[in-house]
């Protein structure tokens, strides 16, 4: 099985019904975030995954960024966020 690494999916979509579309699949990923941007712990598969659902929804209109948070530094969380921690188990689907 492969790693799982943290990457924070972040978009913006300017059609509102391609907009919940986007929500709802980057949500099944996430393991937390808020409003546009969503921290996931993915595997290569679940990666490759997510960036092909994203492909049938945005248009040259839109954008969406997925970007590896890299280990090598512990994250810093300001006023009252929480850091990102990887849970017992995830649920895809």
């Amino acid at each position: 099985m492969s790693a799982r690494r943290l990457y924070l999916a972040a978009y913006d979509i300017t059609d509102p019904k391609r907009l919940r579309r986007a929500l709802d699949v980057v949500r099944d990923y996430a393991t937390g975030g808020q409003k546009s941007v969503h921290e996931c712990f993915l595997t290569d598969h679940e990666r490759n995954e997510l960036l092909e659902r994203m492909d049938d929804i945005i248009t040259t209109e839109d954008r969406f960024f997925l970007l590896r948070v890299t280990p090598r530094r512990k994250p810093r969380a300001l006023g009252q966020a929480r850091l990102p921690t990887e849970p017992r188990y995830f649920y895809v689907g």
